[in-house]
């Protein structure tokens, strides 16, 4: 089975109808068929962007339920620490806290097939030290 990490980006965009990515992102989640992965700070993200669109909180927790997202727990402490080491290694990109844990479920898993909009980011990044993501979201016009 195909499994890619999920950033925050794709999601806001495929529940918010009004976003400038919403087409793309909404077919390419819509078609996808393997399992997705986000971190539960990715999730708390989500919920902060969508918060105002209206139905954005029930139409995130039926995508969940409906798309069988996995997600992982990151707020143990050793996780939290490894996130801020890679919020201090990565300050020039910026990497966010949600960025961070999603570096960590890369390591954790080694899926390295990355949902984002945000290219420069996890272009940058890297996983087990040296890994690059594969950014799989087809880019925008």
């Amino acid at each position: 089975m195909t499994c890619r990490l999920l950033d925050s980006g794709p999601l806001i965009a495929f529940l918010d109808t009004a976003d400038p990515n919403h087409e793309r992102c909404a077919d390419m989640l819509e078609a996808f068929d393997g399992q997705l992965r986000k971190t539960s700070a990715v999730i708390v993200e989500v919920m902060h962007f969508v918060q105002d669109t209206v139905g954005g909180p029930d139409a995130l927790v039926r995508f969940l339920r409906q798309s069988q997202t996995q997600i992982h727990e990151c707020t143990d402490l050793p996780d939290l620490e490894l996130a801020a080491f890679l919020m201090r290694k990565y300050a020039d990109t910026p990497m966010d806290v949600a960025d961070a844990t999603l570096v960590l479920l890369a390591q954790q898993t080694d899926v390295a097939d990355f949902l984002t909009l945000d290219c420069r980011g996890f272009s940058t990044f890297r996983f087990n030290g040296h890994e690059r993501f594969r950014l799989v979201l087809p880019a925008g016009e």
